[in-house]
């Protein structure tokens, strides 16, 4: 399965495997669909503490509405969804469902073609994540760790090393996440 080759290179990042809850997928939005069905997985996950790998849209071989329509087997350019669009639609989502599950100063993990040559993480909450990872992180494929607040020191010391801000990191770490459990 796709999502255990990421659990085992995600470790690279230095998060603990044990405190992963469930996985959920984010979907590229448009101006009519924005589900926030992953949401209830991500609360849960926040609610006893684990952290949540978030697996990123692609699209591959799409085809336009009309040329589906007209029976054209011309497809759509690749799309890759990247950590900046997966954190910005996650601060959207929130603000749809308002339920705090977690909000623009939660911490993240950003990361870029794991377990393959070139791999590349960053961390930041995710207002920052949300304008700027992409740049640190180049071409797909990404995906992102929301942090639980079970994180541990040493996976905070491990994980600090990829913030956009180690000086914002640590005082977000201190104010929610140290000692939490």
């Amino acid at each position: 399965c796709s999502s255990d080759l990421i659990m085992s290179a995600i470790g690279a990042a230095g998060l603990q495997l044990y405190n992963y809850g469930q996985t959920v997928s984010m979907v590229f939005f448009t101006d009519s669909w924005k589900p926030t069905s992953f949401y209830d997985r991500v609360k849960e996950n926040r609610t006893i503490g684990l952290h949540t790998l978030v697996l990123l849209d692609i699209k591959v071989k799409e085809q336009s509405l009309e040329n589906m329509a007209r029976g054209r087997l011309i497809y759509e350019p690749p799309r890759y969804m990247t950590v900046g669009q997966c954190a910005e639609q996650m601060l959207e989502s929130e603000e749809i469902r308002g339920e705090g599950a977690y909000g623009p100063e939660s911490l993240a993990v950003g990361a870029a073609r794991v377990g393959a040559k070139g791999e590349t993480f960053v961390s930041g909450t995710l207002k920052e994540l949300a304008e700027g990872a992409d740049e640190v992180l180049g071409g797909p494929l990404h995906s992102l760790v929301l942090l639980g607040r079970r994180t541990h020191e040493l996976e905070h010391v491990f994980v600090r090393e990829f913030a956009l801000d180690k000086g914002r990191w640590n005082e977000v770490w201190k104010r929610d996440y140290e000692g939490r459990t």
